[in-house]
Formats: structure tokens, C-alpha cells, sequence
């Protein structure tokens, strides 16, 4: 993808990233492809079906990182976010992803449900977008008149000195082959996990039985694996010389002609695919600063992508349905998840989506342990849930919480406090 102007490219990756996003907006609301809903499913009613097809999700986007990476398609090292960072951030995507999994969980859904639910008509969505968007803008962006932000303040001191250096990357192929072999490596282990993702998913009679799943699994892993593609092959040749993206705006000053077109964020313009709570951040930007459109970046279109998707879809199926708050409980739930969700993934540096399917066919080790905190996150607090709706007064939260454990193989069944339902 070749283009002899900056603006022409940056147009073209825009473009292309809210169409790749509204056809997963489509065919997640088809589906109902959910993560939250995933685990929820397993957890309180042992059906796989959901969890398999994010898992099918996964295995589709990695193979395709790993394949087209080994012949030169993909680029998944430098992307944005930067998954394969040499400084391995462990407590940040495990905190993360368990903050966020509480979150997702108190408010009814992920980031990406949050958008398709408000092109559903959900109006909930929106005033969890809105809290997300704000919390993660300040987690990542200095507060007004002042040089700290919510992570510096809150999170850095005694976070960042936990990181472990792995040398140049984070990624499977390298920590285990090292520099040298890991293209190679990262094909054999990629093939072997998401193979066996694939087979797990197929091998359910229940999955099988479904075509939604397999379709929403699918679908998901390709558009991931699509974004990949694109933003890792869009370039700009000035006299003979092609110039990919980031190269562009480095040289910003002896290739173009004026500061006109110059976006805010160089780092936007790395090759990446989905996410959504970082792009919730600058969609807030985006609006903050009277819709400039310096500010728009893949995420930011991606965003609105997933949203159109899901109205489309919810318009041809007539399932559009004005949905509000039920009490005031629901608004402090939504809130205080929403809120969760804004930390949790910045925290982690992505969501349900962002690392546990982007994210993970980069091989990335800090995004299996983001994938596993959100699942372990979410998860304990639907066993809370339980027990505390099923034992009422009896059942404190530490009570629910250990008992929670107990019944994840967590802790040993001799601690158990509430006897199992």
C-alpha cells in the first residue's frame, strides 16, 4: 500500500480502520461474541460455547501474526501499544487485568460490548464510555496546570521498580530461542498454540452446534489479524525512497513542506490493531480539543467503527432497543465498573480485545498475564456475586471472597467458609 502523499496514507489507514471496525461491530452484535459474557457463562452455568469462541478469536489472529510475520507482512515489533517492550511491566497487566475484570464485570461488559451496546441503543453504554474515557485520559495525560497524571500518582512509585528487563523483547520466540532465532521460533510456537486454540474451540459438540460461535470467533480473529496487516504495510515514496508512517513523521521537518496535516500522536501512526480503551482516551481528547483532526488516529476511527457496525446490524435486525439505568444501584455499578475498567486498562494496556487477542498474537508474556488477570478478575467477582445473592447476610465478602478462591482451585477446599451451591 503505496501513496505518494502523507495525507493520502494517513487517510487511507483511517479509513481503512473504521471499516475493518465496523465489520466487527456487525458481526460481534450478530453474535453476541462477548468476553464478559464468556466468562460468565462458564463460571456460573459451566457452557463453554462463548469461551471457546473467544479462544477460537485468539488462535485465528495469532496464526495469522505468525505467518504473515515470518514472510514480512506484519510488524509486530514497535507497535502501539508496545507489547513487545523489553521492560516486562508483570504487576501492572496482572493488577490491570484483574481491576479491569471486576470492572467489566460490575458494569455488564468490556469496552468493546460497551460500544457495540451503545450502537444497540443501550444509553448506559454511553455514560460508561464517558467514565472510561475520562479515567483512562487522566491515567495516560497530565491533569490540568499540572505535570502528574493518575498513574504517576496513584501507580508509578510502586509499580514501575517491579518491571523485569527480558533485553530487547518480551515475546516467546525471543525469551525462549533468543534475537536471533525468534521469527522462526515465534512461527513454531504460534502454530502450536493457536492450532490447539482452534482444536479446542472445534472439538466442543456444543460449540460446533452453534454457528454463531465459530462465526463470531472467526470474524473477531480476522479483523484483528486485518489491522495488523494494514498499518503494517501502508508507506509514502518521495523521490524513489519509500517512507513507512513513523519514518514520515520522524522526518517530518525535511519531507513536508509545512506543520499542515502533522498528527498529534506519532506513536498512533505504529502498526497496531484493536483496542479500546486507549482509543476511548483519545476519542475524549479527540472531542476535548473541538474535534481537531490532528487528533484522530486508527484507534479513534476504530471506535466509531465498532459503534456504526453495531447500529447497522441493529437496524437490519430491528433489535435496536432505548435502554436506561433500572435503580440507582445500576448507576453506582456502571460507575464504579466503568471506573475500574478506565484503571484496569490502562493498567494492563488493554482489555478483553487489546490483550487478550491483539495483544496475544504478538506472544507477548505481559499480555498472557493481562489475559489471565481480567479472566481471573472477573471471575472472582462473579463468585462473590453468587454467594453473597444465595447466603445474604450470612456471607461477608471475605467469606464470599475465600470461598470464591476456593471453588477457582485457588485455595484449598479445607478454607472453604460457605458451603458450595
Amino acid at each position: 500500500m503505496t501513496f505518494d502523499n502523507f495525507a493520502s496514507a494517513q487517510s487511507f489507514l483511517l479509513i481503512a480502520g473504521f471499516v475493518i471496525a465496523f465489520i466487527m461491530g456487525a458481526i460481534v452484535n450478530k453474535t453476541h461474541f462477548c468476553t464478559m459474557g464468556a466468562v460468565s457463562d462458564w463460571i456460573n452455568m459451566g457452557d463453554t460455547g462463548r469461551f471457546r469462541a473467544w479462544g477460537l478469536a485468539i488462535g485465528v489472529a495469532l496464526l495469522g501474526v505468525v505467518l504473515l510475520e515470518m514472510v514480512g507482512l506484519v510488524n509486530a515489533n514497535g507497535s502501539y501499544p508496545p507489547y513487545r517492550n523489553g521492560q516486562l511491566i508483570w504487576a501492572e497487566n496482572l493488577l490491570g487485568g484483574i481491576l479491569f475484570g471486576i470492572g467489566m464485570t460490575i458494569a455488564g461488559g468490556c469496552g468493546n460490548k460497551c460500544l457495540v451496546r451503545i450502537g444497540a441503543g443501550n444509553l448506559k453504554s454511553i455514560f460508561v464510555f464517558l467514565i472510561i474515557g475520562v479515567v483512562a485520559y487522566f491515567m495516560l495525560n497530565p491533569f490540568p496546570g499540572s505535570d502528574k497524571t493518575l498513574y504517576s500518582l496513584l501507580f508509578y512509585p510502586w509499580l514501575n521498580p517491579l518491571a523485569v528487563n527480558m533485553g530487547n523483547s518480551q515475546d516467546l520466540g525471543s525469551v525462549i530461542a533468543g534475537e536471533d532465532n525468534a521469527l522462526s521460533a515465534r512461527l513454531v510456537i504460534g502454530l502450536i498454540i493457536g492450532l490447539f486454540l482452534v482444536w479446542l474451540a472445534f472439538k466442543s459438540k456444543d460449540f460446533r452446534s452453534s454457528s454463531d460461535f465459530a462465526l463470531g470467533g472467526i470474524a473477531v480473529g480476522l479483523c484483528v489479524l486485518a489491522a495488523w496487516y494494514v498499518t503494517s504495510n501502508i508507506v509514502v515514496t518521495i523521490d524513489e525512497q519509500p517512507y513507512p508512517l513513523t519514518q514520515y513523521y520522524s522526518e517530518w521537518d525535511m519531507l513536508a513542506e509545512s506543520e499542515e496535516g502533522k498528527p498529534a500522536i506519532g506513536a498512533a501512526l505504529s502498526s497496531q490493531s484493536f483496542t479500546f480503551i486507549n482509543p476511548m482516551a483519545q476519542a475524549v481528547g479527540y472531542a476535548a480539543g473541538g474535534f481537531n483532526s490532528s487528533l484522530l488516529t486508527f484507534g479513534v476511527m476504530a471506535f466509531f467503527g465498532v459503534m456504526a457496525g453495531s447500529l447497522a446490524w441493529a437496524l437490519v435486525s430491528r433489535t435496536f432497543r432505548i435502554e436506561w439505568f433500572a435503580s440507582v444501584g445500576d448507576v453506582i455499578n456502571h460507575v464504579l465498573g466503568a471506573t475500574l475498567m478506565g484503571i484496569g486498562g490502562v493498567l494492563a494496556m488493554g482489555c478483553t480485545v487489546g490483550q487478550a487477542i491483539t495483544g496475544v498474537s504478538t506472544l507477548a508474556i505481559g499480555s498472557f498475564i493481562a489475559f489471565a488477570g481480567i479472566v481471573l478478575g472477573s471471575a472472582l467477582t462473579m463468585k462473590v456475586q453468587f454467594y453473597k445473592m444465595m447466603y445474604e447476610e450470612e456471607a461477608s465478602f471475605g467469606k464470599a471472597l475465600i470461598t470464591g478462591l476456593v471453588d477457582l482451585k485457588l485455595l484449598p477446599e479445607s478454607l472453604r467458609k460457605l458451603e458450595k451451591v
